[in-house]
């Protein structure tokens, strides 16, 4: 089973725009191997087939990355890494994601569940992953993070726009974005959004091997004229 997942990996990487050599699918596969193992005691996610996580997990975090990683340029520090946060985490998802495949990029998860952050630190540890932390806390908590701001905030279904954006909006350093990951935008939660920010971009995404639609929503704090 291992082996198709691998294989089918290999054979998606061009569709997805991404590179992914044979040791970098191991550690996706790896990472999968350990949602299922820790959803078997902690209930990390309601998906327990492995085909199913397959798809629903790794395929739909993969099918963001590239579009996610040409967007964040326009936070990018010049000379810095990255500062990413994935709220509401959950298993790492996109986090571990966007760690395995963007090592320049400094990643924290946040969750408000203690099982989950422990989790994602033992993802780190396991695979290697000096780029991936973990947090445990209600984001809009200071003592979850500190004085701690980042220049790209993601969510996968998180909340509505408006609660996201408003949760972490104490979060988002200087020329920083929001990217949520969305099934549907619906009228009604664009008409949410805070008039003070600008959802400057909705990308319309294709998972392979998975009949849903999803998107990825872009917002920026308004410039101040």
């Amino acid at each position: 089973m291992t082996l198709d997942f691998d294989t089918r990996l290999a054979e998606l990487a061009p569709t997805l725009g991404l590179d992914l050599p044979p040791e970098l699918r191991q550690r996706l596969l790896a990472y999968q191997g350990l949602i299922q193992r820790w959803t078997q005691v902690y209930n990390l996610t309601a998906v327990r087939d492995p085909a199913e996580m397959f798809t629903h997990h790794l395929l739909d975090c993969l099918a963001v990355v590239a579009s996610m990683g040409q967007g964040a340029e326009a936070s990018a520090r010049p000379g810095q890494p990255l500062r990413v946060m994935d709220v509401g985490s959950g298993a790492g998802l996109p986090g571990v994601i966007l760690a395995l495949l963007r090592p320049d990029w400094q990643v924290t998860c946040v969750d408000a569940v203690a099982k989950k952050a422990t989790f994602i630190r033992q993802v780190a540890a396991e695979l290697g992953l000096p780029n991936l932390h973990a947090a445990h806390g209600r984001v809009e908590a200071k003592a979850t993070l500190g004085t701690q701001s980042f220049d790209l905030i993601t969510s996968r279904a998180f909340a509505s726009l408006r609660d996201f954006t408003d949760l972490t909006r104490s979060r988002l350093a200087p020329g920083g974005q929001w990217c949520a990951m969305k099934a549907h935008l619906s009228d009604e939660e664009r008409a949410e959004i805070p008039a003070d920010l600008d959802m400057f971009h909705v990308e319309q995404i294709t998972v392979p091997d998975l009949g849903a639609t999803r998107c990825l929503v872009w917002l920026r704090p308004k410039a101040v004229a």
